[in-house]
């Protein structure tokens, strides 16, 4: 676990946590994880953003509308889990990570509120962040961030390890996660405008290099560079 909060520069690369109090379920049905995705998207502008969205009626997909926007931030991936959300994203303009999670925090944190009734702080307090300073981390955190799903399958898998036979089992459960940009990394339209994934796509090696990375972590747990310093564990 960092120690010490990192400074947020413009250009760099930051590995971002943000959890729910009280042991509460940030997503309680699929509404609220298409509302976070919404949010992701449509509040990464510096200009003043609508809370309003659409869903498809087969809710299979949010609609992301096509628009100029000036972005804080790039999305470089994400996952999306019960209680947290972990995202990597590229500082694109002073003061954007913190602007982006003020609107994050607000605009999510009012619409769960409103629908479930309640009131007060939804997350905890500061959100974690660790500073990301090398492609090794970089893939290091692909890989952390899109194996995350699994424990919802198998809770502490990473100490525990996978049996043979739960192997394809889990790597079809992560590839086809919807809650995660692992799909558009794999090639599998998702959400693919909330992401920004040519840049991480060429330090992985293309997608099915990334592909390997994930599986060689999940059955053989291959060593990662600097896993303690970059993962929230």
């Amino acid at each position: 676990m960092p120690i010490k909060r990192p400074s947020i520069v413009t250009g760099e690369i930051y590995h971002i946590v943000i959890r729910a109090i009280e042991e509460l379920k940030l997503f309680r049905d699929q509404r609220d994880y298409f509302r976070m995705i919404h949010d992701l998207f449509e509040f990464n502008d510096e200009k003043s953003t609508s809370s309003y969205y659409r869903q498809e009626q087969n809710l299979t997909r949010i609609v992301l509308r096509h628009k100029n926007r000036e972005c804080l931030v790039e999305v470089l991936a994400f996952c999306l889990m019960p209680n947290h959300v972990h995202l990597l994203v590229k500082q694109l303009r002073d003061g954007g990570i913190s602007k982006f999670m003020r609107k994050i925090g607000a605009g999510y944190g009012g619409y769960y509120n409103k629908k479930y009734h309640r009131s007060g702080h939804l997350f905890q307090g500061k959100y974690r962040i660790v500073h990301i300073k090398s492609d090794k981390q970089l893939i290091t955190v692909f890989v952390y961030i899109h194996t995350n799903p699994v424990a919802i399958l198998v809770p502490n898998w990473k100490e525990k390890g996978i049996k043979g036979r739960e192997l394809q089992k889990i790597i079809e459960f992560l590839e086809n996660y919807q809650w995660s940009s692992y799909l558009d990394y794999l090639g599998n339209r998702n959400f693919p405008s909330l992401t920004v994934r040519e840049f991480l796509l060429q330090i992985v090696g293309g997608a099915r290099e990334g592909q390997r990375f994930v599986n060689d972590w999940l059955q053989f747990k291959k060593e990662l560079a600097d896993f303690p310093e970059v993962a929230f564990e």
